[in-house]
């Protein structure tokens, strides 16, 4: 990792990671609803310090409270409530954050508005003094369910009539461990490959040849479109998102994270196949180093990013990316497909961020409802109108909210997502709608935290060649064994 340093961008409705070889990222001018995830660093850094200190919590925190029986959660939501999460809410957060309100009235409802921290999360439970409702990153749910400081939900969605059928398959099996579902999950942007036309017009490439099943094809192509000044790259033919979408190549190659028990599955063959092809595809651009030095100059949020400046021409981006390009549709020639599996089939893999109840909440029938109530058809329909109010105002384009439910998904896209005028971007955004039910889950651990920073070690030394990616990806496994059976108690 000598050398590398990470870079946080935020996504319009959720997040996505970059890593940088050198200075720091430049202030990105774009605000989002949720927690933005300058903190990640300092979660996986604490991931270790958490882990411990929960051995220390965890014999008494799920039963000593009373609030994991489903007493609690079928109570009238009243008296005051805390929940920690919202950092900057942009229009949907706003709109969403209101409408909850509103089905809690007559709650006094208390915020902590920054972004999450693993550290910080230790410290308050240590202390007992910690909120009723915390907003995180999906993958870190079952780390604190499998030490039992967090309480499971299904009573709670039981309670109030709602069955996991609100969610995507793949997202509510991302906050599911033991048979019991541990979070209230909130958003779902699916990745898929937009594409330059400008650029695959001029190089004779077509959509088809984008293909990610077909690894000789899609070499191929990216041959054809890339340029170099000497040995430095000046337009990529595919930027495949290595280090922001390492899931989705590994979903799409048949490998996972972890097991359907929630053990580390790193060195999956499938994965190894994964990094393999996506070190050919970086190999063929002038390597992982003069690669990443290319995109992390990048102003992927500004004026002058890769589509307009015509510096890539084609690249995995996840559904929330269209959004930010949208100002700028009267520069950009665009057209999607999907990522393909090597099955050839559409897949896409899921993400986003969720809502716990800790197991010292002392309000956890209000934090039950009000988690549920901004998850809600209601909410996404308030947040939908906020959204669609604000791109009437600036003049652009209106690609939807990709909320985690599939009622809600398709509720939005009916009233508020019409044609542009603009044929490519509706094509762009008609692609995220035809794979957001074609999602994988790469596996829910215990140890999620561990698997997330050892696979990004992994795949930096694999693409740098400094190890095999059958190697690095041992290497990776045997480090989160370790971290598996510290946090699961064998």
């Amino acid at each position: 990792m000598s050398g590398l340093s990470f870079r946080y961008g935020p996504a319009w409705y959720g997040f996505h990671i970059y890593l940088t070889t050198s200075g720091s990222a430049s202030p990105i001018p774009h605000v989002v609803e949720g927690t933005p995830m300058r903190k990640r660093r300092a979660a996986f850094v604490a991931a270790g310090v958490a882990a411990a200190l929960a051995a220390t919590t965890a014999c008494g925190s799920g039963s000593d409270n009373g609030g994991s029986d489903a007493a609690n959660f079928e109570a009238k939501p009243s008296g005051t409530m805390s929940y920690w999460g919202f950092d900057n809410p942009d229009d949907v957060g706003q709109a969403r954050l209101d409408h909850a309100a509103k089905q809690l009235d007559g709650v006094t409802i208390e915020s902590d508005q920054t972004g999450f921290d693993a550290q910080k999360f230790t410290t308050r439970l240590a202390s007992g003094n910690v909120p009723d409702v915390v907003q995180m990153d999906r993958e870190l749910v079952l780390t604190y369910a499998a030490q039992n400081l967090i309480l499971p939900l299904d009573t709670c969605l039981s309670a109030n009539k709602v069955g996991k059928d609100r969610w995507y398959p793949s997202v509510v099996d991302s906050v599911t461990y033991k048979d019991q579902i541990w979070a209230v999950p909130q958003f779902y942007q699916p990745p898929a490959i937009i594409l330059n036309k400008t650029v695959m017009d001029a190089a004779g490439v077509q959509d088809t040849d984008i293909d990610t099943s077909n690894p000789d094809k899609l070499l191929a192509a990216i041959g054809k479109m890339y340029k170099a000044n000497g040995d430095v790259p000046s337009t990529l033919g595919f930027n495949p998102q290595a280090i922001g979408q390492t899931n989705l190549w590994l979903v799409g190659m048949g490998g996972r994270l972890a097991d359907e028990n929630g053990q580390p599955a790193l060195d999956d063959p499938n994965n190894v196949a994964a990094l393999e092809l996506l070190k050919k595809i970086v190999d063929a651009q002038g390597g992982f180093a003069k690669y990443k030095s290319f995109t992390d100059s990048f102003d992927m949020f500004g004026e002058k990013n890769q589509f307009v400046q015509n510096q890539v021409g084609a690249e995995v981006d996840a559904q929330w990316y269209p959004n930010v390009l949208s100002p700028y549709k009267d520069k950009i020639k665009l057209a999607a497909v999907p990522f393909r599996g090597k099955d050839g089939n559409p897949v896409t893999a899921s993400s986003g961020t969720s809502f716990v109840v800790p197991a010292k909440a002392k309000n956890p029938a209000a934090a039950c409802r009000w988690a549920l109530a901004l998850t809600e058809d209601g909410s996404w329909t308030a947040a939908a109108e906020a959204r669609a109010a604000t791109v009437k105002q600036k003049n652009s384009i209106d690609t939807g909210l990709f909320t985690g439910s599939p009622v809600a998904d398709k509720a939005i896209r009916e009233q508020f997502v019409k044609p542009s005028g603009n044929a490519g971007f509706d094509q762009v955004i008609s692609t995220y709608y035809d794979i957001v039910d074609k999602g994988k889950s790469v596996g829910a651990s215990p140890a999620g935290q561990q698997i997330k920073q050892e696979l990004l070690n992994a795949l930096t030394a694999a693409l740098l060649g400094s190890k095999t990616a059958q190697q690095a990806l041992a290497d990776a496994q045997a480090a989160s064994m370790d971290a598996y059976k510290t946090v699961t108690g064998g």
